[in-house]
């Protein structure tokens, strides 16, 4: 059990998807223009993150057990974009505004490479169902916490700061980034994977 925990702590902190292997990069920064809709991103990664890994677990082990594990990364491919297209349908039929605000970045969580990442890292990892469980939930819980912290620093600094031309926009961001990512490498050491 121990274990499991720490995965989970060492999956939000200092093995950040986002802020430490550098995956997802492109609803991070697209999406981070405000922490509510930051929030709204980080949730469906969350759902759809955990929701695949769950999915995956056993088709994986059904692979294994039939000598077809090379087909793997299809049927992967295959369970998140069901599990996008679900939520998709999910939000535009329940929360329009949250649907509107995405644009073409919700479909775009099917290509999403923290998504399939997860999957393939619990593969390489040979973790158990609960270690899967827990890894892609403190994963995607990390995602979300980049997308949050990165929103609210680029919020506050639109009101607040006069960023120089040549560094506004994506310049800033992914200088935000950098600092972000090298707080978060102060986390080392606290758990590993």
């Amino acid at each position: 059990m121990n274990e499991t925990i720490e995965i989970f702590i060492a999956s939000i902190l200092n093995h950040n998807i986002a802020l430490t292997y550098i995956l997802g990069m492109c609803p991070l920064i697209a999406i981070s223009t405000n922490v509510k809709n930051a929030k709204g991103m980080g949730l469906a990664v969350i759902f759809v993150v955990t929701i695949t890994a769950i999915i995956n677990y056993p088709i994986y082990m059904l692979l294994k057990s039939t000598g077809t594990t090379q087909l793997n990364l299809l049927v992967f491919i295959i369970t998140i974009a069901a599990t996008v297209q679900f939520l998709e349908m999910f939000l535009e039929k329940f929360i329009p505004r949250l649907y509107n605000a995405f644009g073409i970045y919700l479909p775009l969580i099917t290509v999403n490479c923290v998504v399939l990442a997860v999957s393939l890292f619990f593969v390489n990892r040979e973790y158990s169902f609960v270690e899967t469980v827990s890894f892609s939930f403190g994963s995607a819980v990390g995602w979300f916490v980049a997308i949050v912290l990165l929103a609210a620093i680029r919020e506050k600094m639109a009101k607040q700061s006069n960023v120089p031309r040549g560094l506004a926009g994506k310049g800033i961001t992914f200088i935000i980034l950098g600092i972000l990512s090298l707080a978060f490498i102060g986390f080392t050491g606290l758990a590993s994977i």
